[in-house]
């Protein structure tokens, strides 16, 4: 397990290392509903974009997969790597990474991007959308979670550019692929402002077998 030091993606992190700052103080590693529900679909390779503070990663890697997981906040990945060693989880490979133009080596069974792609100007996010979908090996799976239109809690974008999804978007990114999960929440935020979400689990189509029938 190693933590390389490369250059972080500057869009979100200051708002969201205050926030990691007061989870880890109170040890609260409790995973959030979107990735309650995304983690029984988790198998084999993963790839979580994103990772945060790494609680989806770690509850994937005890449940037996590999994963290798990003997220453009050293002090997250900092937290994530002690709690991988603490509990003895060897098949966790935690990395600072930029992630706005962020590329994937290799392909994975399992690609998650779980509150990610709002924190990047809409092309952008289609742009690093489209480099997952294609990183999702044949009959694998991508488990997804964006604010979408009808949100007014826009506080942790600040001066960034940010894309809020129409409310289906994310599906007609996956057309043709088999929807395992689609659920919109909406949450209560300051100052009487509103948080919806989309969250999507989509299963990439096995590649047709290469096979000819003969005549």
């Amino acid at each position: 397990m190693s933590t390389p030091i490369e250059t972080p993606d500057a869009g979100a992190v200051q708002f969201f290392d205050r926030q990691f700052e007061r989870q880890v103080g109170a040890a609260d590693y409790a995973l959030n509903p979107f990735e309650q529900a995304v983690l029984p679909f988790l198998h084999g390779d993963v790839l979580d974009l994103g990772c945060g503070l790494g609680n989806l990663a770690l509850a994937a890697a005890a449940r037996g997969c590999r994963v290798t997981a990003l997220d453009a906040s050293p002090l997250a990945i900092t937290d994530l790597v002690g709690r991988a060693r603490a509990q003895g989880l060897e098949n966790v490979q935690a990395h600072t990474a930029e992630l706005r133009h962020y590329v994937p080596a290799r392909m994975y069974d399992s690609v998650v991007a779980i509150g990610l792609l709002m924190f990047f100007a809409c092309d952008d996010a289609r742009g690093l959308l489209a480099r997952l979908r294609e990183a999702v090996k044949p009959g694998g799976r991508i488990a997804l979670n964006v604010l979408v239109e009808g949100t007014t809690w826009l506080e942790p974008f600040g001066s960034q550019p940010y894309c809020l999804f129409a409310p289906d978007a994310l599906s007609g990114e996956v057309a043709g692929w088999k929807v395992l999960v689609s659920r919109h929440d909406d949450f209560p935020a300051p100052n009487a402002t509103l948080k919806r979400f989309h969250t999507l689990v989509a299963q990439r189509p096995v590649a047709p077998s290469s096979r000819t029938s003969s005549r």
